[in-house]
């Protein structure tokens, strides 16, 4: 979907998700200025860890990868009986179908389609708004439809879909948390946050050029293990 931080607190069972857009305008290492999401062309999953601490100074330890064949599989899964969505306007170019307009629920391919759409009447804020509800409704599902007795065969189902460093053990860990941290919403920021960065055209194409430090001190803030109380998407 795009570069996403996921902070776990196995103290709290708190989930903290931090979406950095697209065209957020970084320094990649040996690769000069460019948009973020240059650095997985240019290296992987390695290079964006990279990039993700020379700009933010947040060190990224494991990584997940999930392609756009993956996602639908996975949603399926985790949630069988689809995520209630209600979609503001009709959603259709790009993503090979078409959305209407209401609420309703969305399974697997469905969900790829509506957090894919590009054309959002919000440019690309609306997507990132998309993904962030997406992957929190997914999260209750998982918690209220799912038991630590299924959970082991639950992540062997999913691991064909998943490329990741984190090991079958600390997956299981993580999801057990989960599970018992039954109240726990996920939070969430936007990097650039709020007044932090311009609209600029620059030799890469259109991108968003970034208030660096104030973007860092926003994004270490969020993620900080001591620091609990709420934080919440500095968009809102």
């Amino acid at each position: 979907m795009r570069d996403l931080i996921a902070h776990y607190n196995d103290k709290t069972n708190r989930v903290k998700l931090a979406s950095i857009m697209r065209d957020t305008y970084v320094e990649i290492p040996d690769h000069g200025k460019q948009k973020i999401n240059a650095a997985f062309a240019f290296g992987g999953p390695e290079l964006v860890r990279k990039t993700i601490k020379e700009n933010f100074g947040v060190d990224t330890h494991y990584y997940a990868v999930v392609d756009f064949n993956g996602f639908p599989k996975i949603m399926d899964l985790i949630a069988p009986k689809g995520i209630e969505v209600d979609i503001p306007y009709e959603m259709s170019h790009g993503i090979g179908m078409t959305l209407y307009p209401g609420k309703q629920l969305l399974h697997g391919e469905e969900l790829l389609g509506y957090v894919r759409f590009r054309q959002d009447r919000k440019s690309d804020f609306g997507r990132v708004e998309r993904q962030q509800e997406v992957l929190a409704k997914v999260k209750e599902q998982a918690v209220s439809l799912h038991s630590l007795m299924n959970l082991p065969k639950l992540l062997g189902l999913a691991d064909p879909y998943i490329d990741t460093n984190v090991d079958h053990r600390t997956l299981l860990t993580i999801g057990k948390g989960l599970l018992k941290g039954k109240a726990e919403e996920i939070e969430t920021l936007r990097i650039p946050v709020q007044d932090s960065y311009t609209d600029e055209r620059v030799n890469v194409g259109a991108v968003l050029s970034i208030d660096v430090e104030k973007n860092k001190q926003a994004l270490q803030l969020f993620l900080s293990s001591e620091e609990e109380s709420d934080h919440h998407d500095e968009s809102n």
